[in-house]
């Protein structure tokens, strides 16, 4: 004998139910991908921040270990970043890219704003806050043999408003990474 077939009703989806899922899941879906889309935004700024840091640390690293003045040239427009040594000297001293470094050049992703900014005036009364002022530039960012740097901060931002900042110490060259507040 062959398999039993069911002599009653057979068992399967109702058209309601297989409805019902559908709609839940269409729910549960509308529900979750703003979330997502913050969460992606956010991981493009935090790959993006953590590509220039890697770049900040080898210019530092580089400087020190080849005992020369580095810098990273950076295109907040192009949103491109380059690592440069000085091949000439004097007044109008040149700059090329190192040649044959790995992560010493490279793009960065373009729906990430980027603005670089340096340290303005010092304050000029006890009252004042200890950070000056920040003024928008688009130099480049030195590297020195003795370890030091130039003072900047590369602000970051989402097109969901998220930001973080890269705060280049001048003392020790390292980079202070800083959750900003969302826009």
């Amino acid at each position: 004998m062959g398999p039993r077939l069911p002599t009653g009703r057979n068992r399967a989806f109702t058209l309601i139910e297989l409805m019902t899922v559908i709609v839940i899941i269409g729910i549960m879906t509308a529900l979750i991908i703003p979330e997502m889309k913050g969460t992606f935004e956010e991981t493009l700024l935090r790959s993006t921040a953590r590509e220039l840091l890697n770049a900040i640390e080898l210019a530092s690293s580089r400087a020190i270990s080849l005992n020369e003045n580095l810098r990273v040239q950076l295109d907040p427009v192009g949103h491109r970043y380059t690592i440069e040594r000085r091949v000439r000297e004097g007044k109008q001293a040149e700059f090329a890219p190192l040649p044959d470094i790995s992560g010493s050049a490279g793009e960065l992703d373009q729906r990430i704003a980027m603005e670089i900014r340096r340290p303005g005036a010092e304050p000029t009364d006890e009252s004042a806050p200890n950070d000056a002022p920040l003024q928008k530039g688009s130099e480049p960012i030195s590297f020195y043999p003795d370890g030091t740097a130039d003072a900047a901060m590369i602000l970051l931002r989402d097109r969901a408003g998220f930001r973080l900042g890269l705060r280049v110490n001048p003392i020790t060259s390292r980079v202070n990474v800083l959750e900003l507040e969302h826009e």
